[in-house]
């Protein structure tokens, strides 16, 4: 039983050595090839190793802790290291030391996010995440980088001030306690559940295909605003019932004086 289990246990961990793997492969083409569109590239491809190791996982039902250790180290070269990378060669050597950590940026905040979410994790199925997970992360960046830095005309490219807003939104918002939904599990019951969730899903990667990768940016762009407006909107609302309860609080230990004054 035990030899069973550790053979269905290995199933996703080759899914998330394969991420690694295509970290590294990101990571050497950008640094050595100067071949920023492949790099770019092999980061997605590692992105749905991500993706595959998770559904894997949880089809052979072997979720383990060590699996969970595993995907955070192959996570941070992939979705970490390698965009660190990328972003550094193609861009920011341009500002030394001040470049150098613009671009560690990724590098550095992803690793705070999983770090944070290993002490956190209770079981192995969550509803969202507190904070942008870092492969969503990633992908922002290297859509941005792939299908819109690199379009621009070498003298814009040079001084294209949208990067840094993307590299340190981006980096920042892995850190925050912003709540962003998790991917749920493709079944029956699930889309039942959510069929609004899955149909956005849907359309969200028929648009990919369709525009052959160039609606990866504005489609994470959404998926990152609405992650901010909701938050936002949400704290709005908790504030406004916290001011609404002490309002009444107030009226009724005002009544309750008055009543004292008054002997009633």
């Amino acid at each position: 039983m035990k030899t069973r289990r550790r053979a269905r246990s290995i199933i996703p961990s080759l899914f998330t050595i394969m991420n690694l793997f295509s970290g590294f492969v990101a990571i050497k083409c950008a640094m050595v090839d100067d071949d920023f569109a492949r790099a770019g590239w092999f980061v997605i491809i590692g992105g749905l190793f991500d993706m595959f190791d998770g559904i894997m996982a949880r089809l052979t039902n072997s979720s383990s802790e060590f699996g969970v250790e595993l995907d955070s180290l192959a996570d941070i070269v992939t979705f970490g290291v390698a965009p660190s990378a990328i972003l550094y060669k193609l861009f920011f050597y341009q500002y030394p030391g001040t470049g150098l950590l613009l671009a560690a940026l990724p590098a550095m905040c992803g690793a705070i996010r999983l770090a944070r979410f290993n002490v956190q994790l209770v079981g192995f199925d969550k509803d969202y995440f507190s904070g942008l997970p870092i492969p969503s992360a990633a992908i922002l960046i290297i859509s941005y980088v792939s299908y819109h830095h690199l379009q621009l005309p070498l003298a814009e490219r040079i001084s294209d001030p949208l990067i840094f807003v993307v590299t340190a939104a981006a980096s920042l918002l892995m850190v925050s306690t912003i709540k962003y939904d998790t991917i749920p599990k493709p079944s029956k019951k699930n889309i039942l559940a959510h069929p609004v969730k899955f149909a956005i899903y849907s359309i969200g990667v028929t648009l990919v295909f369709a525009t052959r990768g160039s609606a990866i940016f504005p489609l994470f762009v959404l998926f990152v605003s609405y992650g901010i407006v909701r938050s936002v909107y949400q704290r709005i609302s908790r504030l406004l019932k916290e001011r609404n309860a002490s309002a009444l609080m107030d009226e009724d230990a005002l009544e309750h004086e008055e009543e004292s004054t008054f002997g009633i």
